[in-house]
């Protein structure tokens, strides 16, 4: 019996040191969150055309998020994730809409944010392995728009899809994101774009947690956007 109790002891303090350590390399791991630079996106120069107007993402009025499902202390659970820091240019053709153009989209995935710490340290430190300078960027690069309509008008919204390669943390995958758009006015548009993905699509794995029973390989990916016209002078 005293073999024993000395055995769960032994087990006990090594699980203690085991946490210990995990907590300790998570913290060493998982960095500041803060972005290495101010976000940008490589410019959109579109083909010339006269009713072509460039709109440039606004980060501080912008959000890009991830959803996803999990089994929390036996308990359904929504993991959300924000950041606001997102460029990219989108080129609407007032002419000739089936003609507009999106650019390469990008996020900062190391400023992403849950309502979690160490869950948010753990993006960062294991799953996107954002921390890491290679991995600090996901980048979508558009290769097709479908369904535009006819003609836009001010203040009402259309519908299309964007479909491209999505690269996240290394891995790059097609995506087409189902988007809703509206010209607010002659210098601004907004809109939202969604996209659902498998995470092991990217090769990302997520650590086992002793109270998260079970985690969906489903991931929604959400940007809410709103994007100011660039004057032809500084594009």
């Amino acid at each position: 019996m005293k073999r024993v109790m000395i055995g769960l002891v032994a087990v006990g303090v090594l699980g203690i040191v085991l946490l210990i350590g995990g907590w300790v390399y998570l913290n060493m791991t998982a960095g500041t969150g803060e972005a290495s630079a101010a976000i940008s996106a490589p410019e959109l120069t579109p083909a010339a055309a006269a009713e072509v107007t460039v709109f440039r993402i606004v980060p501080e009025e912008s959000e890009v998020r991830f959803v996803i499902d999990e089994v929390l202390r036996g308990s359904p659970y929504t993991v959300i994730g924000t950041t606001d820091q997102v460029a990219g240019d989108l080129a609407v053709d007032l002419a000739n809409p089936a003609h507009s153009e999106v650019g390469t989209i990008r996020v900062n995935v190391r400023t992403l944010e849950t309502d979690d710490r160490n869950r948010t340290r753990a993006l960062r430190s294991f799953i996107l392995k954002s921390a890491e300078d290679a991995y600090e960027f996901a980048e979508f690069q558009p290769t097709a728009i479908a369904g535009l309509p006819e003609s836009v008008t001010a203040g009402e919204p259309f519908m299309f899809q964007i479909s491209g390669d999505l690269t996240v943390a290394g891995t790059t995958n097609p995506v087409t994101f189902e988007t809703t758009a509206t010209l607010d006015d002659a210098s601004r548009l907004s809109g939202q774009a969604v996209a659902t993905v498998q995470y092991p699509d990217f090769k990302l794995t997520i650590p086992n947690v002793p109270f998260v029973a079970g985690v969906n390989e489903d991931v929604r990916l959400e940007l809410d956007f709103v994007a100011q016209a660039v004057d032809p002078a500084e594009s």
